[in-house]
């Protein structure tokens, strides 16, 4: 009974294999039909899983490789060689320590020799900062703070070329210098129009953060957008005037300052000045001058070897509420104290006790406002000016001119 029920079981075993010979066979059979089909039609076979071709592989990585270059890398390829490190050395009156000196000696000479605890010496102060060639013939526009007191500047290119730098004009109001350098045929940047920046549009900065610390002339590049237009900034200690600046969030670090400011187009739209920072790193928040206010200084250089001096004639004060108690005066604004003879403030029409309300339709709030919205003024500029004269309201218009 073993032996039969063994039997049967190798019996169906074979059974089991031989079919599935047989399905393996068809299997097989279709497919090798199907491979045939696609051959006399001229059709490769299709891939298995998948319903399409997939994207040959040279194909992808040129389309990859044509997005990397972008509007970005455009921009930075045609300004970069065009910004220029500047190196600036300067010379300090410094009070020292003296090691000689001693207590009894100085008392007993006191009246017949000065103090001799502390001496005074001289001391070199390095000082970087980036620019932006303008012209082929050597023209480079900076900030007036990185070149200020220099005795010696050096700008030195992208590629490695060092040259001598001399001061060709200087607008310290508006924190923007002009540098010249003996050279033919460089690489200039084109500018741009500052006037019609959109809030949210591309902005480049390019510049020498190390200068030439790290041995490398190459300029760096960050990236933002243009946060803010016409930010205006009340006159500090320096005496200098930000009117109208852009804000950006691309960072501007310390000797990134007279670097460009670049759109995505490629053109210089301002010159990286400041930060708002606690740290003393970018934080975000930047300001670049309007590269139209340089345009006009490179014009003033250009045609006049110099940046002329201004002359308006005439001088305010703010009307706090003493001042308009007093005088019987609206609070705010800007009092005008006294007006020179024969000035452009007094051949305009304006007059002491005049209460100047707003300066091309700015809000003058006190006399800082006033000196803001006058700062950085050049020669043949004109002022729209509002002002109050008793109970009536006068327009004026007020040209500068040069100074005598």
């Amino acid at each position: 009974m073993t032996e039969k029920i063994e039997f049967r079981r190798k019996r169906r075993v074979a059974s089991g294999r031989g079919i599935s010979v047989v399905i393996l066979g068809l299997i097989a059979f279709v497919v090798g039909l199907v491979f045939v089909l696609h051959r006399l039609s001229g059709l490769s076979p299709p891939a298995i899983g998948a319903e399409k071709a997939p994207v040959p592989a040279s194909s992808a990585g040129a389309s990859i490789s044509d997005s990397r270059h972008n509007a970005i890398v455009r921009a930075a390829d045609r300004v970069g060689p065009a910004v220029v490190s500047i190196g600036v050395v300067t010379t300090q009156i410094v009070r020292g320590y003296n090691p000689l000196y001693d207590d009894f000696f100085d008392s007993f000479f006191r009246d017949f020799l000065p103090p001799t605890r502390y001496y005074k010496y001289k001391k070199s102060i390095p000082n970087i900062g980036s620019g932006v060639v303008v012209s082929s013939d050597g023209y480079i526009v900076t900030n007036q703070h990185v070149v200020s007191g220099a005795e010696e500047i050096t700008v030195v290119t992208p590629d490695g070329l060092t040259f001598p730098g001399k001061l060709a004009g200087v607008h310290e109001a508006s924190d923007v210098a002009v540098i010249r350098v003996d050279a033919d045929n460089l690489p200039y940047a084109p500018l741009g129009d500052s006037d019609n920046l959109m809030v949210g549009e591309w902005a480049i900065a390019i510049g020498n953060p190390f200068g030439n610390l790290i041995e490398d002339a190459h300029p760096s590049v960050t990236v933002g957008v243009i946060s803010a237009r016409s930010r205006s900034f009340k006159p500090g200690g320096s005496g200098r005037v930000y009117n109208e600046m852009i804000q950006t969030d691309a960072a501007i670090n310390p000797g990134n300052s007279g670097g460009p400011l670049v759109n995505a187009d490629g053109e210089v739209i301002g010159i990286n000045t400041f930060i708002f920072t606690r740290s003393g790193g970018a934080l975000g928040i930047g300001f670049a001058i309007p590269i139209n206010r340089a345009k006009k200084i490179l014009e003033e250089v250009s045609e006049h070897g110099k940046v002329r001096d201004v002359w308006l004639g005439f001088t305010v004060i703010t009307v706090d509420d003493e001042t308009a108690r007093a005088l019987r005066l609206p609070t705010g604004g800007a009092l005008v104290r006294s007006v020179e003879i024969d000035s452009p403030a007094d051949e305009t029409g304006l007059r002491p006790g005049d209460v100047i309300a707003r300066v091309n339709g700015r809000a003058i709030g006190d006399a800082d406002d006033a000196i803001s919205a006058f700062g950085g003024v050049l020669v043949g500029e004109k002022f729209s000016i509002d002002v109050l004269r008793k109970n009536e309201e006068l327009h004026l218009t007020l040209i500068a001119k040069e100074a005598r």
